[in-house]
């Protein structure tokens, strides 16, 4: 696998006739340290290393090619022509860091939805990066209570912080400027919504399926392609486009689990059969979650804690088994295009910020909060519910059913650790980024809300790492800069219809998709981890291990452990067995990553 990974001292950098940078061999070595990478040397200018597949977007001069691919080489013809706005009209997957020498500082960008990773330590006058945060050279490993914190949290440690003290991500669309003083983030792409134009909507209709077919067929130029099947809207066009474009049947990969009320495998078939796939089933056990946890959870930089990562891998696995090396997932459909149920939900919730602020405050806040009436009697009791719920400003509404919010923070953490966190910082960060989504409508707003929050910090390094551990590589066709901006200019209404979810994009597919997927009710990847954790051995053996070992780390307590494996999961374990997987992943990770440093970390000085 190709790494993108370097050490610069910034007081030691000087320009040099070489035709490549000095390789590190000790602590009072060379200025930097790029091993394994594509490199290009400019004389006394600059030197760039780069990850991914970046293309051109726009003509910028003459000799800029619309659809070329950029390597190193032309990166570093884009930093000397356009500086800081080198990745301005650049598209595809890239992280990449320039290096300029007579300045002695360093940029860092990556793509508009941080599908290639970059992680970096600026500090004491030097910078080392990395594409994974557990490997950035120079850095303490030492553990960030508050990272961990956020991740029990939101499932994931939400960028620019990661689990480390002294590393940091560079966030979707951003330029990172770093030097001997320090670095900081710049955006240099920000999503333009578009919210009244609704001109020739049959036309856009086409327009749509052009470049659905062109942005499938540019993912899957890679001869041994094949696509995750999950008999959704997303996996289905992808899969059946491909079909399709090629003229034979694509071969599609699909999970099951024999749990009631959690196999979607019926509308893979349908799919299947729909296109004519070679269609690949594969039933996930308790004895493969039990298998693959400890592995998974080690694979990833920082913990990792979304449960659909399993059946991902899975399916990127028997894909590789057979053959195949490049999958396509359908990624992005749902942000683009509305197609999550809270959408939907959030349009009727603020209905309520539509009345009298007085009518709120004075009546119908205080009559659900307190009165009887709107607690005990069915009706009444369901619009006092959604009172409660509506009443909070957005983002904060997102948060109104957030599992570590509905437990007893005092009970359920460890006093010492408890005192170096502050539980308002995940609330403080998703309202900072809410703020600064550009954008008139609810609807676009939470859309580019979801595009770091879901996207880029959970849902790509999710299938980003199945894919790598199983050996294969990723393409996202619908989060093509093509697809995206062409969503953007959509009206919101066409996005979310009243409560119809993605009216615009299954209206374009309405011939195309069968017509059981276009009505089926979102459901994707859902794990039966809790049942399971209940009723299975080897996965019961695997769970009581890691939470005794989390019980010693000084997060949370013993008793809240305890309660948790021996009431709460035995009770609810569908609502639960979230919990306790999230806690098995941090600490099946924090096992793999120990090193003397992390055994040392002093915040707090129990973790690892």
């Amino acid at each position: 696998m190709f790494r993108c990974q370097g050490l610069i001292d910034f007081a030691a950098l000087t320009p040099s006739e070489d035709t490549v940078l000095p390789i590190h061999r000790s602590a009072q070595g060379s200025a930097c340290d790029l091993p394994g990478l594509h490199l290009q040397w400019r004389g006394d200018d600059a030197s760039v290393a780069c990850n991914g597949r970046a293309i051109v977007l726009a003509l910028g001069r003459s000799d800029d090619k619309t659809g070329a691919a950029i390597d190193a080489s032309g990166w570093l013809e884009r930093y000397l022509r356009r500086g800081d706005g080198a990745a301005a009209e650049i598209g595809g997957r890239f992280a990449v860091v320039v290096i300029e020498l007579d300045r002695r500082r360093a940029l860092l960008f990556v793509d508009r939805f941080a599908t290639e990773t970059l992680c970096y330590r600026a500090t004491n006058g030097t910078l080392g990066f990395s594409d994974r945060a557990s490997d950035v050279p120079g850095s303490r490993q030492s553990l960030d209570a508050q990272a961990l914190f956020d991740y029990l949290y939101f499932h994931m440690i939400p960028s620019p912080r990661t689990v480390f003290e002294d590393v940091h991500r560079v966030e979707p669309a951003q330029c990172v400027t770093a030097g001997a003083s320090g670095a900081k983030g710049a955006v240099y792409w920000k999503p333009a919504f578009v919210e009244d134009d609704d001109r020739d909507q049959s036309g856009r209709l086409r327009k749509f399926l052009e470049i659905v077919r062109e942005s499938v067929e540019r993912e899957a130029r890679v001869p041994q392609t094949a696509c995750f099947l999950s008999g959704g809207t997303d996996s289905s066009t992808v899969a059946g486009m491909l079909t399709r474009i090629r003229g034979v049947p694509a071969h599609g990969y699909s999970i099951g689990f024999d749990a009631a009320g959690y196999d979607e495998m019926a509308y893979a078939r349908i799919a299947a059969r729909h296109f004519g796939l070679v269609h690949h089933e594969y039933y996930v056990t308790p004895d493969d979650v039990a298998e693959a946890m400890p592995r998974l959870a080690a694979s990833f930089d920082q913990p990792f804690g979304n449960s659909s990562v399993l059946p991902a891998y899975y399916c990127a696995r028997r894909a590789r088994e057979d053959g195949f090396t490049h999958m396509l997932a359908g990624d992005g459909g749902d942000e683009l295009f509305a197609g999550n149920s809270r959408y939907a939900w959030q349009q009727v919730f603020d209905v309520y910020h539509r009345l009298p602020r007085a009518l709120r405050h004075r009546v119908v806040d205080p009559a659900a909060s307190s009165w009887p009436l709107f607690r005990r009697v069915p009706g009444f009791r369901q619009l006092g519910g959604y009172v409660r719920h509506a009443r909070h400003d957005m983002p904060d509404r997102l948060e109104t059913f957030q599992l570590l919010d509905r437990l007893d923070q005092d009970e359920m953490f460890d006093q010492a650790f408890q005192a170096r966190i502050d539980g308002r910082q995940p609330l403080l960060q998703q309202r900072r980024h809410w703020h600064a989504c550009e954008a008139a409508s609810l609807v676009n707003r939470m859309l580019a809300y979801d595009w770091k929050y879901t996207l880029a910090d959970n849902d790509l390094p999710k299938v980003r790492m199945a894919t790598q551990l199983a050996g294969t590589t990723v393409g996202f066709p619908l989060l093509s800069e093509a697809l995206t901006d062409f969503s953007l200019a959509l009206p919101p209404r066409w996005k979310l219809r009243r409560l119809k979810l993605r009216w615009f994009y299954k209206e374009a597919l309405r011939d195309f998709l069968p017509t059981e997927i276009l009505r089926k009710k979102k459901h994707g990847f859902g794990l039966p981890f809790g049942p399971w954790a209940v009723a299975h051995a080897s996965l019961r053996t695997l769970v009581e291990d890691s939470l005794n070992g989390v019980a010693t780390r000084g997060i949370v307590r013993p008793a809240f452990l305890d309660r948790l494996l021996h009431v709460h999961l035995p009770d609810t374990p569908g609502y639960y067995g979230e919990m306790v997987w999230i806690l098995v992943m941090l600490e099946q990770w924090l096992r793999a990553h120990e090193t003397p440093l992390t055994k040392t970390s002093p915040i707090p000085a129990s973790i690892c």
